[in-house]
């Protein structure tokens, strides 16, 4: 009978040991998993990827996306990679989206995180209504802006011409040269970051990140005045006067008068 009692003991000591350890494993997991979201602010994700909040309560992290890309393009996060673990990403200079006209990752994913509709033009899938990120020049680093003549970034961009102009300056220090300097165009950048794979430098020069980074932002309270669909927002707008001491005078005299009391 003491034996018995002895050995329940221990069978219940050491499940109590085991339930103690599976929730601390549980809550290792969990705070690796908490650390990994809070430290991906700069993820590419696949063409038609929704907004990044809304892509992390939507996708399952079934990996379909990934299997679908036929150039190995598409990664599913793991541990260390600082990206919310099973969702999918891509590394441009490693590889970058080839662009594909039938965008095969897309259609199957099963949720709409990757969206079919926002590729789509006319009822076909369009690639170039990607928009994955944006590329963005390091002109400290990019030997273009040296004098060294190259267009790598250019010739590899697939929307060339459009993405990715050449301009032209005068080289002052030597007087007879020209810097054939890259320039992106927002408007037209997809993300795709073929710029980027091409790049000579050692570390990429050109880079792509994802808009919400990589873009400004104006602020509703500026108008473009030459844009008559732009300047429509002001016709609700209400005048809004704030009265200073300046306000006496007239425009001109405020600035002839020298005294230089604007307030």
């Amino acid at each position: 009978m003491e034996n018995k009692a002895t050995s329940d003991r221990r069978k219940f000591i050491l499940n109590m040991a085991r339930g103690a350890g599976i929730t601390a494993l549980g809550g290792f997991v969990w705070s690796a998993y908490v650390s990994e979201v809070t430290a991906s602010g700069l993820i590419l994700r696949p063409p038609g990827a929704i907004k990044e909040s809304n892509f992390l309560k939507t996708c399952i992290k079934c990996g379909l996306c990934v299997e679908a890309c036929p150039y190995n393009t598409l990664l599913l996060a793991k541990p260390g990679d600082h990206k919310p673990l099973g969702t999918p990403y891509f590394i441009p200079r490693d590889i970058p989206c080839y662009m594909c006209p039938d965008i095969p990752c897309v259609p199957v994913c099963p949720t709409g995180a990757l969206s079919e509709s926002s590729v789509t033009t006319n009822g076909v899938l369009d690639i170039y209504k990607a928009d994955m990120g944006l590329a963005i020049v390091d002109k400290e680093s990019c030997i273009a802006f040296w004098g060294i003549q190259c267009d790598a970034c250019y010739r590899a961009c697939p929307i060339l011409g459009k993405a990715i102009t050449i301009e032209y300056n005068r080289n002052e220090r030597t007087g007879k040269h020209a810097f054939l300097t890259p320039v992106v165009h927002a408007d037209a950048c997809i993300g795709c970051g073929l710029c980027e794979k091409a790049c000579v430098t050692e570390k990429p020069a050109i880079f792509v990140l994802p808009n919400e980074v990589a873009m400004g932002r104006v602020g509703s309270h500026y108008i473009k005045g030459w844009d008559k669909n732009d300047e429509k927002r002001l016709e609700d707008a209400k005048e809004i006067k704030s009265e200073t001491k300046i306000s006496e005078k007239s425009a001109v005299d405020s600035l002839n008068s020298g005294s230089g009391d604007l307030y």
